[in-house]
């Protein structure tokens, strides 16, 4: 199939690739000309903006940073809508605010373009791996016709609702993974300061009712101190924006998600935006005067 890709940032990258690996032609633009070239080497089709990948394509996808992005790349001047033909649909995969996929949705429906929105979880190694889940909004019938080319990307597809319901879903997925970085920080820096080395906490209570994805991948990033972005700390903070700016325009109160955000914001606006969001395990650690690592004495 002929496929079109908007967005080759980090996650991007490594989905465009699965797609070609897959046996797709692929046709691609991003504004960062290597991110091209790397699609280009690996057998893509390079376009100069993002009419032109939706002229040459029969379904695109879009992956892009925020909800202004997707706006622009679909429904700006040089966009996919201006590309349109017949039979063309679109996949949007990035994670925006739910009030921004349904206005992008309707103004595709007027175009008489189907749009299915499918937000991501699982980091780049979801990405790479082809493992992401996939947080699914619209039409039942549209999703059923692109699910294999879904399924190159994922290894969970769930159909959330309308048009807004995969973002709203996200939403949710990203506010508890914040508050829970925040959690795992705060306890495992009263544990390691009361003498408890954090290592021997951790592989007492993994396989407990606090296990987590959480606790395994982010406390052992801060032991190993690998804060190598995997998820960027900023892009959580734009998430978390977005959940909040949702809640509030639907009365749900969110205070532990406003705290979190507080202390997101202090650390990008001390210079570490760009690493993993794991980084906020510092926060914790320099209010507790700790640095979490490993021990020998582990067992």
């Amino acid at each position: 199939m002929r496929i079109g890709f908007i967005g080759l940032g980090a996650m991007g990258r490594p989905m465009a690739k699965n797609l070609i690996h897959a046996g797709h032609e692929l046709h691609v633009f991003d504004l960062v000309q290597p991110a091209v070239d790397e699609l280009v080497a690996a057998g893509a089709i390079a376009e100069e903006n993002n009419k032109a990948v939706a002229a040459a394509s029969e379904v695109v996808i879009t992956m892009l940073p925020n909800s202004p992005h997707v706006k622009a790349a679909i429904c700006g001047p040089n966009g996919v809508l201006e590309g349109r033909h017949p039979g063309m649909k679109i996949i949007e995969m990035s994670s925006i605010a739910p009030l921004m996929t349904r206005e992008v949705g309707a103004a595709c429906a007027e175009a008489g373009v189907p749009m299915l929105e499918s937000p991501v979880s699982g980091g780049t190694m979801g990405a790479a791996d082809g493992t992401l889940s996939l947080m699914c909004g619209g039409d039942k019938a549209l999703l059923e016709e692109l699910r294999p080319i879904l399924e190159v990307l994922s290894s969970s597809i769930v159909l959330c609702g309308g048009l807004g319901a995969g973002n709203t879903t996200k939403l949710v997925n990203q506010h508890i993974i914040a508050v829970e970085i925040a959690a795992v920080a705060e306890a495992f820096a009263m544990g390691q300061k009361a003498g408890v080395e954090p290592e021997v906490i951790f592989n007492a209570i993994h396989n407990g009712y606090a296990g987590s994805k959480v606790l395994e991948g982010k406390l052992t990033a801060a032991m190993d101190r690998q804060f190598k972005a995997g998820f960027r700390l900023d892009l959580h903070i734009k998430d978390l924006a977005n959940a909040l700016e949702t809640a509030h325009s639907v009365g749900a109160p969110m205070p532990l998600g406003s705290l979190v955000m507080d202390e997101m914001k202090y650390l990008s606006n001390n210079g570490l935006g760009s690493e993993d969001n794991a980084t906020l395990m510092k926060y914790y650690e320099r209010l507790a005067g700790i640095e979490f690592h490993r021990c020998q004495e582990a067992q």
